[in-house]
């Protein structure tokens, strides 16, 4: 017999004035290989079509669907019900701005973020549209593309405790987003040149390493890897600054 499921739903709508922050609650029937998307979906065209939340893929391609489940960041459509209790309460992500109910706003963060960490190659040479594309080692070909892996879901930012203090903190995805850059064979950047972005407390200085960031992960991303290579490269760079001078 398939269980009942008790959906504890967050629900506000900042755009109007009449709405304010509380929980409803919501019963479904559970399906065999039912997710929290599949879950979401069957409320808001069964029984509430106001409810929000955001979703694209459903494959956990596009990062849309982050949310707050059971007091963890998670993806709804990778989140099979039968791996929860009978009761779930799901949360927006926080940090983010919220739209309404379960959807936030991670585009403009991300947006600022790419401007903040300058996230395009960076070389001299000139453009040549009819020239073959550059070659590359493939053991750095496959450590830039399991970089890559991010979908800007936004789970490790919600999940960081320095970004909850800390509004001008970088955060996992953006330094997973540097490390890929200063891996990449076609970027001219110098170690000094990363350390003017990343270098301070609003960068891998002020990680914490709590690596709550790596736990909630979706990709499963090297996270822990990629911020220790970071503190080490930054820490020599920071040393050699010293002396220099």
């Amino acid at each position: 017999m398939s269980r009942l499921l008790k959906l504890n739903i967050f629900r506000y709508n900042p755009e109007d004035e009449q709405s304010a922050p509380h929980m409803q609650e919501f019963v479904l029937e559970e399906t065999d290989s039912m997710t929290l998307f599949i879950a979401l979906n069957r409320i808001r065209e069964e029984q509430d079509p106001s409810l929000q939340f955001d979703f694209c893929c459903r494959a956990g391609i596009c990062g849309s669907c982050g949310m707050v489940i059971n007091g963890r960041p998670g993806l709804a459509c990778h989140t099979k019900t039968r791996d929860l209790p009978g009761e779930i309460t799901l949360l927006p992500l926080p940090i983010f701005k919220l739209v309404g109910d379960l959807s936030v706003d991670t585009g403009t963060w991300f947006r600022e973020m790419y401007t903040k960490t300058e996230s395009w190659i960076h070389t001299n040479k000139a453009f040549d549209p009819t020239a073959l594309e550059e070659r590359m080692d493939n053991k750095d070909a496959v450590a830039i593309y399991e970089l890559e892996r991010c979908v800007e879901c936004g789970c490790c930012i919600s999940a960081c405790g320095t970004a909850r203090l800390r509004e001008d903190f970088m955060g996992a995805a953006a330094l997973n987003r540097v490390a890929r850059f200063l891996i990449d064979p076609r970027d001219q950047r110098t170690d000094r040149d990363y350390y003017e972005i990343i270098g301070n407390d609003m960068g891998i200085f002020g990680c914490m390493g709590l690596l709550a960031c790596e736990d909630v992960c979706p990709k499963h991303l090297p996270l822990q890897n990629q911020l220790g290579f970071l503190r080490r490269k930054m820490g020599i760079t920071s040393i050699k600054r010293l002396f220099s001078k």
